[in-house]
């Protein structure tokens, strides 16, 4: 592996692709948010059951982070990347053409199961890196993640507004099969990091989280950041179509807009962690989530009061990753990517928490309801960073 490291230079155009695989791949989770009231009404069903929908995606993309994410320790990564692109494409199709709402709910299932390139290409990415230029390699990488799944909700509001939410799922799976296109011409193949076999592989992970205290910290604040940042966006849809707002799909997808300055900031945040410590920037990120929902509560009935949650909530949503990845990519190139599993089944564990929440609160007690939700996630965060683990190491 020392020898596929010194021959391959990282270039800036090739983490630029790296980014651009991670946002249009993740971007599949996140379709449907804007597109719930459509699809409640194309197949005669509750906001509440469209929005467990949502959730069986995000259940799915934490499974296949537990089941697929580790063969980046023992197989060929690209080969694993492009054998998920082609499952996802088939089961985006799925979606597509679903006749009855339980093959809707199966096909979002596989979508998530298979969704999971980012999270072989993170660890890679951190691997090429120079050690020194880690911090700014995850951050530019993960920038790609967090637009993807911004732009997303931008993307599938605009053109489901226009076309329907089915052809939002055709032009999903076209856009991924032109991946794979570019994946096989331009990716470099890797070598494996470890020869242990697959039982082994996941046999090994509860000994990574019992060794591993900031694996273990960063798990627990992923979990609570992703869920009440889920919260918001999964509710945001039934808000705006209220009698107080008169909004619909189009104007949920356009507050994506809005939260793409927060991605924009992640090669600053990865920056940040390589001069000071990454934990140092995830204070931050949990700082700025907790000032978001502070924002809905008090100003979520004026628009501006929305837009400056959205912008505050992404940004510190990216803060949050973006260092809690350098956290764990930092732990040891042999296990980057069963670590790497470890972080994001957590974290998108917590998002499909949030998500299921998020649209029980809606239900039953409105908008303040969401808000009260995201503010206790919050504070489970806070409590985990300052108080359960505190600070121990100085390079953490």
């Amino acid at each position: 592996m020392n020898q596929e490291k010194e021959s391959f230079v990282l270039t800036k155009s090739m983490t630029f692709l790296m980014a651009v695989v991670c946002g249009v791949s993740v971007a599949n989770l996140y379709y449907i948010q804007p597109l719930e009231a459509q699809i409640a009404a194309d197949f005669h069903i509750s906001q509440g059951m469209a929005g467990a929908a949502a959730m069986l995606g995000q259940i799915g993309y934490a499974f296949g982070l537990l089941l697929f994410v580790p063969l980046g320790d023992i197989c060929e990564r690209r080969s694993v990347v492009l054998c998920m692109l082609y499952l996802v494409a088939g089961s985006l199709l799925l979606v597509s053409f679903s006749p009855v709402y339980a093959v809707l709910l199966i096909a979002l299932f596989f979508v998530g199961l298979t969704t999971i390139v980012p999270q072989l290409i993170v660890p890679y990415a951190a691997h090429l890196a120079r050690p020194q230029e880690q911090g700014r390699v995850i951050g530019d990488v993960m920038s790609g993640l967090l637009i993807g799944i911004l732009l997303s909700r931008t993307f599938s509001g605009l053109f489901g507004s226009i076309f329907g939410w089915r052809a939002v799922y055709h032009i999903a799976a076209a856009l991924i099969l032109l991946l794979s296109v570019l994946i096989l011409s331009l990716f470099p193949k890797s070598r494996p990091a470890s020869s242990i076999s697959y039982r082994q592989l996941l046999s090994s992970i509860p000994g990574l989280i019992r060794k591993q205290r900031p694996l273990r910290e960063s798990a627990c604040n992923g979990f609570f950041m992703f869920g009440s940042f889920s919260i918001f966006w999964t509710s945001l849809i039934f808000f705006l179509e209220t009698p107080h707002y008169h909004m619909g799909t189009r104007e949920a997808g356009l507050f994506g807009l809005a939260g793409v300055a927060g991605a924009l900031a992640a090669p600053l945040i990865g920056k940040v962690s390589d001069k000071k410590s990454p934990r140092y920037s995830v204070g931050i990120g949990v700082l700025l989530s907790t000032l978001a929902y502070v924002c809905y509560t008090l100003f979520g009935f004026r628009l501006w009061g929305l837009i400056a949650g959205v912008v505050i909530l992404d940004l510190g949503n990216q803060c949050g990753q973006v260092s809690n990845m350098a956290r764990v990519q930092a732990l040891g190139d042999e296990v980057r990517s069963r670590n790497n599993t470890v972080f994001m089944f957590s974290y998108f564990i917590g998002g499909a928490a949030g998500s299921f929440v998020g649209t029980l609160c809606w239900q039953h007690f409105g908008w303040y309801g969401v808000c009260a939700a995201g503010l206790i996630f919050q504070a489970a965060a806070l409590a985990f960073h300052f108080l359960v683990y505190r600070r121990q190491d100085p390079a953490s």
